[in-house]
């Protein structure tokens, strides 16, 4: 049973909300989030990367980054920036845009969920996270002592769940408005919560889409408080943490492409050739790369364009992990061929996001930063949800969600 609960969400005055609203912290470096920011004195990027208030170069983890944090976060509240709703709510949000030239949507539900289904496993993950950048997070959330940011959980359809949604978000909007970005943004209240939280308790697993630091330290920050209250009765809000929740059937998966800076000692045309050794080798092009199919790579090196198709009778279809095409790839081509032995740790191995398209690889390749470019297929809804659900992990950079939930429209505060 998963459970979700309304929450009273500090949010911003409908008339700042666009000017509040931000892309989360980890899409942007400091130099792209304090361009974004640039004459902004509301956005909520001074809350979530402080780093653009300070000078270049400071450490992420340094008492000054947080110190930021917490000082423009009270600073903007001291302003009049957000209101705080007077009863809990529960709320939905829905993100539009154009994407790849077709026009897509989704529409979620934003509620607070327990950390105790996050360490029980009710609410699934399936990739691994890095303690100093969750050290981070955590810290963030404690200094704030609020979820500034929500996470993305996806679930499998449940039809009162869509039903509700249907229906609840026919209303007048709170918020509507598009971002620089082109992705239109609205946000409802829910007119009653309890009907939300009867059909979570429906469900037997949410997965987490996009945001598995910041899942993990919510939970951290949580446990923490808990056991710093010698008086902790378990109704803490602290026991709760933001998520939006999507029906998965909704969701936008992009590819994340491989880049590699050399060809470990081979030319291009001897390179070609120890791919034949792999699979099928055929001659290909930018609009193939860009809706290569499962069970295949498209290859760019030297001007040209290569399609790889591995012998499907080669590939362990009941194995989650062992059938996903980034496996395939290091197992035959990125560790034998191309000597990449750990796509965690190696430097001579990059990743590109989807949503740049087969067009960034070729530049990468044209410009000489890297030797080859492989397009890889988008992994579906279903393989996350079956590596999430036998407990593995799956490869690094191996999914690309789009479009990104925005920051600073919902927060959910810890007292």
């Amino acid at each position: 049973m998963l459970r979700v609960k309304p929450f009273t969400a500090l949010r911003p005055v409908p008339d700042l909300a666009a000017s509040v609203a931000s892309v989360p912290y980890d899409v942007v470096n400091t130099a792209e989030a304090r361009a974004l920011a640039d004459g902004n004195e509301h956005s909520f990027l001074h809350v979530i990367r402080p780093d653009i208030d300070l000078p270049n170069g400071t450490d992420q983890s340094d008492d000054v980054m947080f110190n930021k944090a917490r000082t423009n976060f009270a600073a903007m509240r001291a302003q009049g920036v957000f209101d705080r709703d007077e009863l809990p709510k529960i709320y939905l949000y829905r993100q539009s845009m154009e994407l790849l030239g077709t026009q897509v949507s989704q529409t979620g539900v934003v509620a607070c969920c327990h950390i105790e289904d996050y360490t029980n496993n009710l609410i699934k993950k399936h990739e691994k996270t890095r303690k100093a950048k969750e050290d981070q997070r955590t810290r963030h959330v404690l200094e704030l002592n609020a979820n500034a940011e929500p996470v993305f959980f996806m679930h499998r359809g449940e039809r009162t769940l869509e039903s509700l949604i249907e229906r609840d978000a026919q209303g007048e909007p709170i918020y509507d408005f598009v971002a620089p970005d082109g992705v239109r943004h609205t946000v409802w209240i829910a007119p009653a919560s309890a009907p939300y939280v009867d059909a979570y308790a429906k469900l037997d697993a949410a997965y987490v889409a996009d945001g598995h630091h910041r899942t993990a330290s919510a939970a951290r920050a949580g446990a923490e408080l808990r056991a710093e209250n010698a008086a902790h009765t378990g109704e803490e809000e602290y026991n709760w943490f933001l998520a939006v929740l999507f029906p998965s059937d909704e969701l936008s998966i992009l590819p994340y492409h491989r880049v590699v800076k050399d060809l470990h000692g081979l030319d291009a045309g001897a390179f070609i050739t120890r791919l034949a050794d792999v699979g099928e080798v055929t001659p290909s092009n930018a609009e193939e790369a860009a809706s290569v199919e499962l069970g295949s790579v498209c290859v760019y090196a030297a001007d040209s364009w290569h399609k790889l198709t591995f012998p499907a009778e080669s590939i362990p279809a009941s194995d989650p992990i062992a059938s996903l095409d980034y496996v395939v790839l290091s197992e035959r081509v990125l560790e034998p061929v191309l000597g990449i032995g750990d796509v965690r740790t190696d430097e001579r191995i990059d990743f590109v996001g989807g949503i740049r398209g087969p067009k960034e690889l070729e530049r990468r390749v044209d410009s000489g930063e890297v030797a080859v470019g492989f397009a890889m297929a988008p992994v579906t809804v279903q393989q996350i949800m079956d590596v999430a659900d036998a407990g593995e992990i799956m490869p690094p950079k191996c999914t690309w969600f789009e479009p990104k939930l925005r920051s600073g429209l919902l927060i959910h505060l810890l007292d």
